[in-house]
C-alpha cells in the first residue's frame, strides 16, 4: 500500500493520485486477500501511475 501514498507529492499531482490511493485503502479493508485482489491492486496501482504521469507528460 505504500505505493499509494499520496501525501508527499506536489498538490497538483495530490489532486490525480489522492483517489486511487482513497480506492486502494478501501479495497484493501473490504475484500479478502486473495491473488484477485492482488491483481487489482497491481492494476490499479498501474492506473495511478498512468494518470499521474498523463498529468506531467510533455510533448517532445
Amino acid at each position: 500500500m505504500q505505493f499509494f501514498a499520496y501525501e508527499h507529492l506536489p498538490e497538483h499531482l495530490q489532486a490525480v493520485s489522492k483517489p486511487f490511493g482513497d480506492l486502494a485503502r478501501q479495497m484493501d479493508t473490504d475484500l479478502p486477500n486473495n491473488p484477485e485482489k492482488s491483481a487489482m491492486l497491481r492494476h490499479l496501482l498501474e492506473a495511478k501511475d498512468s494518470a499521474v504521469r498523463a498529468l506531467i507528460f510533455k510533448q517532445e
